[in-house]
């Protein structure tokens, strides 16, 4: 279809507005910020690699996987990972990370993924599912490509403390998104997530097929004590992100 000739431009300001989410444009400098950061290495991937146990000759999905730091995790402890992310600059830190022959992928969680059914064992979903509003093409996604007896392991920010960030308070009980500024590397980045009250996740899952085999709000690892003694304390004693472990019901006989 032709372009409207009257319709205005677009004003120019809001075309250099910077796009939210964009890791493509701080990719390097997430992955530096994250790769020893108090609440990604001593708190979020440790609970993540606590909750899979041993997952030797295991077929594992990395959903966001982002620069690997997970997935090189996984793979030292005898997986066979694949990973997938939307964002190419970060999985071109991965690739320098894991090497050239890493299945890596490119593609949005919102869209169907590029796997055949019941193609992996394991999904681990780091800190990505609050990126998205509706839950529930990508949980039936990853649903389908779980075998039988699969496991979807899932960290997101935590709702009692989503729900705090906007004041007026947002009604918990709605889905609603929320913005912010990340500082890296001496930069504002824009990012947006959204939040969804506790019964709304279990929904989610129950809807997609999967039944809840735990949730965690686990405490950070003891060694971050003396390496982070100023900010250690606060971490211990408040809520950050919250980890659900969902199973796949074995197939019947």
């Amino acid at each position: 279809m032709d372009r409207a000739t009257d319709m205005p431009e677009r004003p120019a300001h809001l075309a250099e507005e910077p796009r939210v989410n964009d890791y493509d444009r701080f990719a390097e400098a997430y992955s530096a910020q994250s790769e020893n950061s108090l609440v990604n290495a001593y708190y979020e991937r440790p609970a993540m690699l606590a909750l899979a146990g041993d997952v030797a000759g295991r077929r594992i999905l990395d959903a966001g996987c982002g620069s690997g730091a997970l997935f090189a995790a996984l793979r030292d402890r005898g997986a066979e990972v694949t990973g997938l992310d939307a964002s190419a600059g970060m999985l071109a830190l991965a690739r320098q990370r894991l090497g050239a022959d890493a299945p890596l992928h490119v593609a949005d969680l919102k869209d169907p993924l590029p796997f055949a059914d019941g193609a992996f064992d394991d999904v681990v979903a780091s800190l990505v599912l609050h990126y998205l509003e509706d839950w529930g093409p990508t949980l039936a996604e990853l649903r389908r490509v779980l075998a039988p007896g699969g496991r979807l392991i899932a960290s997101v920010d935590h709702p009692f403390v989503a729900y705090t960030i906007q004041e007026p308070r947002p009604d918990y009980s709605a889905v609603t998104s929320y913005s912010f500024d990340w500082m890296l590397d001496g930069q504002l980045v824009p990012m947006r997530f959204w939040r969804r009250p506790l019964h709304a996740m279990t929904d989610a899952f129950t809807v997609a097929g999967f039944r809840l085999a735990a949730f965690s709000e686990p405490q950070p690892d003891p060694a971050a004590r003396e390496l982070f003694p100023e900010d250690f304390p606060g971490l211990s004693a408040k809520p950050v992100f919250l980890f659900f472990v969902l199973e796949v019901p074995p197939a019947t006989t």
